[in-house]
């Protein structure tokens, strides 16, 4: 998925992250926002980049564990384009899932990317909810993320 971090004169204590998502397109919004040194991931899931606003797509349809390695990927691009380390940098997550069956692989998969899990020095709080659907009915995850960015806006700048 192609993605950029967008320059915001109009206000600068805030940064901007944009993906081709036909979703991020459709409805208006950004993957992520960082505000000082706080960073605001969207729910994100596993599209298809090829896929466009008309007719958007998710990736691994059936498979959660595989759209949640998916989700977790472009959020580490995000917070990596806004000044964090990676999944380190995560302070709170929320997991959305469609399928109460699905939990399990979507927790395992998490715990190996982002959780204290496997001997891993960091972790974070985290929130999972089973939904009755999401827009795309292919959609079986959708998660959402804070963080902190190691350096400050200032820092960064010189």
């Amino acid at each position: 998925m192609s993605s950029e971090s967008i320059p915001t004169p109009q206000c600068s204590t805030k940064r901007y992250y944009a993906t081709n998502s036909p979703w991020e397109e459709a409805i208006g919004y950004y993957r992520a926002i960082r505000h000082d040194k706080n960073i605001y991931i969207s729910g994100t899931t596993a599209v298809d980049p090829s896929s466009t606003p008309s007719n958007p797509r998710v990736l691994h349809p059936g498979d959660a564990a595989a759209q949640t390695r998916v989700t977790i990927d472009e959020i580490v691009k995000a917070i990596k384009a806004l000044g964090g380390r990676g999944a380190e940098s995560i302070v709170r997550t929320k997991m959305y899932v469609q399928r109460q069956q699905d939990c399990g692989p979507v927790g395992e998969v998490f715990k190996n990317m982002v959780g204290k899990g496997k001997g891993s020095e960091f972790g974070c709080a985290a929130t999972m909810v089973v939904v009755g659907g999401f827009c795309d009915p292919e959609m079986l995850v959708e998660i959402e993320c804070d963080a902190v960015a190691d350096a400050d806006e200032e820092t960064e700048k010189k």
